[in-house]
């Protein structure tokens, strides 16, 4: 009799636990669907690629690096969950990696090192995105494509830009991953509000760096309050979040981990989205026009053809208003310097 109960306190638990995290990794219910991961072999790309192996939405895993992806796929391929790893190495294999994928995701290029902003990685991340768009946009053009890959507020013009010189480009389906704002956000309210971070929600907004990073602190959920000094210590500490990372790496990288789970949150959305789940939200850098650049981060709602709507700004407070103001110059700068650099690629 213990022994049964013990079974079924373990089970209550387990199914606790499954429903407080299924906010942040969902397993989608969508069925048949490949999913490919461009830097697969990375400090991102790896642990990003076993949590998508949990899913059991994903039938095939297709793995692309410039080495050791054999091995990755191999070691992956002893997991207990359904989907067929694959791996593939070199630009002789990428089409094959990419042929028939649903949804594709690029950490690939270099991480950041102490002293580097990412736009220092501008020159050899540019190329690396570029060329991998390329070669989405000739084997798997209708796929969904997630941008991990730094800068975000240049990568993503770039690889906009890329599609558009192949003629298949939907900017519906081309998202710059965000995601890890958001969940840095959630962690760091909760932290300093003592609350269950399970149940925080913060909305943001603008790009993927240094100010363009804007915390909708006002329109969190559940309702919080920070004020004056502390409402611009908590703001300015999501924005360098990542350089806090680097800095505690201490030349031995960026965030990956922290990275790889934002990025397999997204991943998941999409595949909710992609099965039909209605009232999917994240917050994604993208095309739009919600502001007086052509590409910001909102919450967006998404769907099987990506983004069904753009819900736009929001309401903001009058410290927000002025966040948003301050982070156009340097958005307007980053996205010229993609657009400028795809265009001669």
């Amino acid at each position: 009799m213990f022994f049964k109960a013990l079974c079924r306190i373990s089970k209550q638990t387990v199914a606790k636990s499954l429903a407080q995290s299924s906010r942040c990794l969902s397993l989608s219910a969508t069925n048949n669907k490949k999913v490919a991961v461009l830097g697969a072999s990375g400090g991102i790309g790896q642990p990003l690629s076993l949590l998508l192996k949990q899913n059991p939405g994903v039938t095939e895993l297709a793995l692309y690096d410039i080495m050791h992806t054999p091995g990755v796929a191999a070691d992956l391929s002893h997991i207990d969950t359904p989907a067929k790893v694959t791996g593939h190495m070199g630009e002789d294999e990428i089409a094959d990696c990419l042929k028939g994928a649903d949804i594709v995701i690029m950490p690939a290029g270099v991480p950041r090192k102490p002293g580097m902003t990412r736009d220092d990685l501008f020159n050899t991340n540019a190329s690396i995105v570029a060329g991998l768009s390329k070669a989405c946009a000739t084997h798997c053009p209708s796929a969904f494509l997630g941008i991990i890959s730094n800068p975000v507020n240049s990568t993503v013009p770039i690889a906009s830009e890329i599609y558009k010189k192949a003629g298949v480009y939907n900017p519906n389906r081309i998202f710059g991953i965000t995601s890890l704002d958001i969940v840095r956000a959630n962690a760091f309210i909760a932290e300093a509000r003592g609350l269950n971070v399970s149940t925080i929600n913060v909305p943001v907004i603008g790009g993927h760096a240094g100010i363009t990073i804007i915390p909708v602190i006002s329109r969190c959920s559940p309702k919080v309050s920070f004020e004056g000094d502390e409402l611009k210590a908590m703001t300015e500490r999501i924005q360098d979040a990542g350089t806090e990372v680097v800095k505690a790496k201490d030349g031995a990288g960026s965030a990956t981990l922290s990275m790889a789970y934002a990025g397999a949150r997204f991943a998941n959305s999409l595949l909710d989205a992609l099965a039909g789940k209605e009232g999917v939200v994240e917050c994604a850098f993208v095309r739009s026009d919600v502001a007086s650049v052509p590409y910001f981060s909102t919450q967006l709602l998404l769907g099987p053809e990506g983004v069904e709507k753009n819900l736009g700004l929001g309401e903001l407070s009058d410290y927000e208003k002025q966040l948003v103001d301050n982070c156009i110059p340097e958005l307007e700068k980053s996205i010229a310097k993609g657009e400028k650099f795809a265009a001669s690629f």
